[in-house]
């Protein structure tokens, strides 16, 4: 009797692992989704959005262990400046040439959340971020929000060097005797995904 006893007390302790373990799949939707970003000269500086392909975040006791997203570098606007305007269309052709970001030949970037990691209300996130077929480490801090439809992720403020993705262009880690006609390496960051549980998808 102990024994049986012994077992059903085992059968439960290991269903009930794997219910409170339970993996959740979280499918962004790209129209809810932005990265804001943000490049600086010394004379003025450039501000705009791009896009998601793809991604989806997993969940697993409403922490975010995985994480993997698709880029759209075709998706890059200028909104610093009037969307009409020859200037932008100009800036926007320039940051998808290879000058830049050379999205004829790099037409997505890629970037895989590794671990997350509590502080306090946020969390900080790790993961590798590739441009151009550079891959990089980079961490930053986010806000995160998960119910039972849907999951919100919104990062601070953060800066990436895009001298450690080989774009050049203008750039004192690369060129020397640009006097004040350099472009600061550092660029802002921000993120902001909605992402829905996969199931309500179907």
């Amino acid at each position: 009797m102990t024994k049986n006893i012994t077992i059903i007390l085992s059968i439960i302790l290991i269903l009930f692992s794997a219910y409170t373990n339970a993996q959740t799949t979280y499918k962004v939707n790209t129209n809810s989704t932005q990265i804001n970003w943000k490049g600086y000269k010394p004379t003025g500086k450039h501000y705009g959005t791009i896009g998601l392909k793809s991604g989806f975040f997993i969940v697993i006791n409403d922490k975010i262990v995985e994480g993997d997203f698709v880029i759209d570098m075709n998706s890059i606007i200028n909104t610093d400046l009037d969307s009409s305007s020859k200037g932008n269309a100009k800036l926007v052709n320039h940051l998808k040439s290879e000058d830049f970001f050379d999205v004829e030949k790099y037409p997505t970037a890629s970037f895989k959340i590794t671990s997350t990691e509590n502080k306090e209300d946020k969390i900080l996130v790790r993961g590798y971020l590739t441009i151009k077929n550079k891959t990089n480490p980079i961490e930053f801090i986010a806000l995160v929000k998960i119910d039972e439809n849907q999951l919100i992720f919104k990062s601070e403020t953060f800066k990436i060097d895009r001298s450690r993705w080989d774009i050049k262009y203008k750039s004192k880690s690369f060129f020397n005797n640009l006097a004040d006609k350099f472009i600061y390496d550092e660029m802002e960051v921000s993120i902001t995904i909605q992402a829905l549980k996969q199931n309500l998808l179907k």
